[in-house]
């Protein structure tokens, strides 16, 4: 495991890529994660912000998150407990509009399935984004859709919107998310973390 880690702090497959964004950053891989871990979550890929810091979510959207989850700092970012897998570990950067770009393929192709098989001890996923429900579940639908069929994977999976404040306009008018999913997951979380 320390190898694989230490394999995704050193790539730089997306060198080229990266320095031809408006950004010009260099590749900075965020790795989080232990073998032991009983909790998943794969994210989308790390923002400026992660990408100055290296902590996975040191951003409003990881407070949001940590929120969700029912849990405390310490919590969230106890790699033996709690893995977080973006599916790519690189900030990749702003278009020339300043938005964000997705996350390249390449790195989920390169990385994902390394460490899902070095991550045996998953007893729950939580999936944030479109780009994860697609890669875990194959989804087709759209995040609402997805989202709202949760029951369908609970309590192994749980597909959760992007925690942005993007997202705060979906989260009122969907009630029902905060309603029901999330007491749901934060139920679920407590029982894997105190086995």
């Amino acid at each position: 495991m320390p190898d694989l880690v230490e394999e995704i702090r050193a790539c730089r497959i997306c060198a080229d890529r990266f320095a031809a964004t408006a950004t010009a950053h260099q590749p900075r891989p965020v790795p989080w994660f232990d073998p032991g871990a009983g909790i998943l979550i794969a994210g989308q890929a790390p923002g400026a912000k992660v990408h100055q810091s290296g902590r996975p979510f040191t951003d409003p959207s990881g407070n949001r998150l940590r929120s969700w989850l029912g849990l405390d700092e310490p919590e969230f970012y106890d790699r033996s407990r709690i893995a977080i897998v973006p599916m790519a570990f690189c900030f990749p950067g702003y278009n020339a509009n300043g938005h964000d770009l997705p996350p390249p393929p390449v790195c989920a192709q390169t990385w994902h399935a390394r460490v899902m098989k070095a991550l045996p001890a998953i007893r729950l996923t939580v999936l944030v984004g479109a780009a994860a429900h697609r890669w875990h579940l194959g989804a087709k639908t759209t995040v609402t859709q997805t989202v709202r069929s949760w029951q369908t994977h609970a309590p192994r999976i749980f597909a959760l919107p992007h925690p942005s404040w993007r997202n705060t306009a979906w989260i009122r008018k969907n009630p029902w998310f905060e309603a029901d999913v999330l007491p749901a997951l934060q139920a679920r979380v407590k029982e894997v973390l105190n086995d």
